[in-house]
């Protein structure tokens, strides 16, 4: 699924000081302090690495900020949105470029963190691996044991102080890194939520399509009763998918069913669809570890992750007793982290969105 665009499928405050703080800078790792101001510095460095997952090679790109040989650093791993997106943040076949995962990278590069990055089944280098054959047999759980399989990658650089293990996650990307904190260990310190999937998977496509019928409505396109039945038919037709009930489509104008086309009416699609759907996030952010420190952003221009279904997310987090930043509202940034007027392929962050990421990551900044 792409939640960063209806057209294209399956796409801060001040640091904490408290109990969190001090523990990244405890005994048991090897921080800043721990090595000599003498020890020589070792330059900024971008490595192509690759791991296997499911019996796919998985290629991806590791970034270490200069360091002092023998300096441990905090290492983030970054996660993609939906769809065929590769490990910059980019979908060629849909002709989207932001590289709003490389431009995240090189953030937190100034922050001395690490980064791992890497192309997801059916993205870049990687492909289709072992799903070639039959690419409408992966589920959810291929695209998250590859994602453990990325952490594990990192965890073991030299570089990297384990106690310092971040995940952040744009769009879909998002709800995986919820996922991959509970699968993982040790799990992660702080997670980012950047434009989080805050939702079922259908739930959101119903509200973004409905969008798109209101749309149609103020552009003339579409009478007021013809949003009704369109509206109601959505619901009906999500709800049959979800039951395993063939879909009907009768009375959908044409440019609604072509909207909903690729999530319920794709029988490639179908599986992964359903074992997305079955996520509720909030249920997997209520089981994070107390004390993990968390970023959630939401702009109010995003109209595929609104602010009116941000909530139930925000609220099991704080029932979880995360810490950190929590969520930070970016005024005028959409779901690619632009301010408006900005090309959706012009690759810079908002300044808010930016500000709202360092902040998260100060406490594991080198």
């Amino acid at each position: 699924m792409r939640i960063a665009s209806r057209t294209v499928y399956l796409a801060i405050v001040a640091a904490l000081l408290g109990a969190g703080l001090a523990a990244c800078s405890s005994a048991s790792h090897t921080g800043t302090s721990a090595v000599p101001r003498s020890s020589p510095q070792v330059a900024a460095a971008s490595r192509t690495v690759s791991f296997v997952a499911g019996g796919t090679t998985t290629y991806g790109t590791l970034d270490v900020p200069a360091h002092r040989a023998g300096q441990h650093l905090a290492a983030a791993l970054l996660l993609a949105g939906s769809g065929p997106t590769d490990r910059n943040g980019d979908d060629a076949g849909a002709g989207l470029s932001p590289h709003t995962l490389q431009l995240i990278a090189a953030d937190l590069a100034q922050l001395g963190i690490i980064s791992l990055r890497f192309d997801k089944y059916f993205a870049g280098q990687t492909g289709a691996g072992t799903f070639a054959a039959d690419p409408g047999s992966i589920t959810l759980s291929a695209f998250i044991s590859q994602a453990d399989a990325a952490y594990d990658l990192l965890r073991g650089e030299p570089e990297t102080d384990t106690g310092r293990m971040l995940v952040a996650g744009h769009s879909e990307g998002g709800m995986y890194a919820l996922l991959v904190a509970e699968s993982v260990s040790p799990h992660p310190a702080g997670l980012a939520l950047i434009e989080p999937q805050d939702a079922r998977l259908l739930t959101l496509i119903g509200l973004q399509t409905d969008e798109q019928i209101n749309a149609a409505v103020s552009q003339g396109l579409l009478t007021a009763a013809g949003a009704r039945s369109n509206a109601k038919g959505v619901q009906q037709a999500i709800a049959e998918f979800r039951a395993g009930q063939p879909v009907t489509t009768t009375g959908l104008s044409p440019d609604v069913v072509q909207l909903l086309a690729p999530e319920l009416l794709s029988p490639a699609n179908a599986r992964y669809v359903r074992s997305d759907d079955a996520i509720y996030p909030p249920s997997v952010a209520a089981r994070l570890p107390s004390g993990t420190r968390v970023l959630v952003t939401d702009g109010t221009q995003d109209t595929n992750v609104p602010l009116s279904t941000i909530k139930p997310l925000v609220s099991a987090l704080a029932a979880a007793g995360t810490s950190g930043p929590g969520l930070q509202v970016l005024n005028g940034v959409n779901h690619l982290l632009h301010r408006p007027g900005v090309p959706e392929n012009d690759q810079v962050l908002a300044p808010s969105a930016v500000a709202a990421l360092r902040a998260w990551a100060q406490p594991y900044a080198s």
